[in-house]
């Protein structure tokens, strides 16, 4: 009798550890980051694509675009609407888009992702000419 007093206080101790971070964090989400347009990127008006599809898919059509340009070697990509983009992160993406601690930053932070785009393009390609 005086071990199962012993196992149920265990069990609730235990319990009481696993399940504290969840209940002391309830409802304390980080909200989501705002992002900061470039003057480019406000006039230009549109992206790629929707920004709803941008924020949702733009990994995919950056890996598209990837083994697109390496793989076939076509640099252009054609949108839905019929107009056409230079496939091309450092010169397409980053000319709208140029305050990566802004801009890329924020999300890839928040959402605890590490891409490794930036281990071969650079984060400001126009600076570097």
């Amino acid at each position: 009798m005086k071990k199962s007093k012993g196992v149920i206080i265990g069990i609730i101790i235990f319990l009481a550890v696993v399940t504290f971070p969840f209940l002391y964090n309830r409802g304390k989400a980080a909200p989501v980051p705002e992002l900061v347009l470039t003057e480019t990127a406000k006039a230009a008006q549109q992206c790629v694509r929707s920004k709803d599809y941008m924020q949702r898919e733009h990994m995919k059509i950056l890996d598209l675009w990837r083994h697109t340009v390496v793989r076939s070697g076509e640099r252009v990509y054609v949108n839905p609407q019929g107009k056409e983009f230079n496939m091309s992160l450092s010169n397409t993406c980053l000319d709208c888009h140029s305050n990566k601690a802004e801009f890329c930053d924020r999300c890839h932070d928040y959402a605890s992702v590490r891409p490794y785009c930036w281990d071969c393009h650079i984060d400001n390609p126009k600076e570097s000419k």
